[in-house]
């Protein structure tokens, strides 16, 4: 494994592959969770990512589950003080604000709990709560929402830090001038701002245009705004597109079929089969080795998924390669 630290140096140190467990405790169970979890941090993983509503949109879960699988491990293996944890507020199901979440609502927000201070306040205290945890390492603003000013949003997080409860402040899925613009804000008032980004990622380019909703993927204006912001760390998720890269019976989301990502794939998969690794371990090499790194969140369901990725941190790629990759 290999280890950066966040923020440009002013985080804590963190494994450079960081295992999302959106997923872990529902439609993964229990006992494989651990042992993907155990897996993780025998291999030397230290940076865990959760949020305080996964996953609300599976049938009979709350947006609990998540959270708190991954309190019950901390607990059962004294792993607190050796991981990173992350966390996510904001996209919560609130159902004193209607029936419909997100993209069911016709206004593709819905009941999202927001990012108004109380919301922040309230969603991590939750947070801590499922966790089993006084403090969370990285507390990220999950869906970006413009009813909120600025100035309010940002105090909140800046108090949360100021408190105790929180380490660093992140953002997710929110354009990159709307980040900007918040960072600005921050430091206008003299608060701690957004350190860490996490958007969707992933070698094969979306279309133009492509809609995924309150998810925002990484973009030009991201890297090039985060290439003049040494303080800034980019995370990507979704880095494998649900198994697409390799799997036969997985198809490319609609998003990213267009002529470029056939191009893409047959470089990829020449590349993989020049550096005998996978298709999968070389879009992560491809994605921590870049102009502006971007740390993977890896989101698995067995520990043979996990153990194939975690060989990407190995994984370097040389020049020419890259830079057909780059190319295509």
């Amino acid at each position: 494994m290999r280890y950066q630290k966040l923020a440009g140096g002013a985080g804590p140190e963190v494994s450079v592959l960081c295992l999302g467990v959106m997923t872990l405790g529902t439609t993964v169970d229990e006992e494989t969770s651990f042992a993907i979890l155990d897996r993780f941090a025998e291999a030397g993983g230290t940076f865990l990512d959760t949020s305080n509503n996964y996953p609300c949109w599976v049938d009979g879960a709350t947006g609990d589950e998540a959270e708190l699988l991954l309190g019950r491990w901390l607990k059962s293996r004294g792993a607190r003080d050796r991981m990173v944890v992350a966390t996510k507020v904001g996209a919560r199901p609130d159902p004193s604000r209607g029936p419909l979440w997100c993209d069911k609502a016709p206004d593709g927000f819905g009941n999202m709990e927001g990012l108004s201070a109380g919301a922040i306040r309230a969603g991590l205290e939750g947070s801590l709560r499922r966790l089993g945890t006084d403090r969370v390492d990285l507390h990220y603003a999950h869906i970006e929402d413009r009813s909120v000013p600025l100035e309010e949003t940002v105090g909140a997080f800046a108090g949360l830090v100021a408190d105790g409860k929180a380490g660093l402040p992140g953002v997710s899925n929110h354009p990159a001038g709307r980040i900007a613009e918040a960072r600005l804000t921050a430091a206008r008032l003299g608060l701690p701002g957004y350190r860490c980004v996490q958007q969707r990622h992933t070698y094969l380019r979306p279309r133009p245009g492509a809609d995924f909703g309150v998810q925002r993927h990484t973009d030009a204006g991201l890297f090039d705004y985060a290439a003049a912001q040494p303080d800034l760390t980019l995370l990507g998720y979704s880095t494998l597109i649900h198994g697409a890269y390799t799997r036969e019976d997985k198809e490319l989301p609609p998003q990213y079929e267009h002529e470029g990502s056939a191009r893409r794939l047959r470089v990829l998969r020449e590349v993989a089969a020049e550096s005998g690794a996978t298709p999968n371990q070389v879009v992560q090499a491809w994605m921590l080795g870049g102009r502006v790194p971007v740390l993977p969140v890896l989101g698995v369901s067995t520990v043979a998924q996990l153990d194939e990725l975690l060989a990407a941190a190995e994984l370097d790629l040389d020049p020419e390669a890259r830079a057909r990759l780059d190319a295509a």
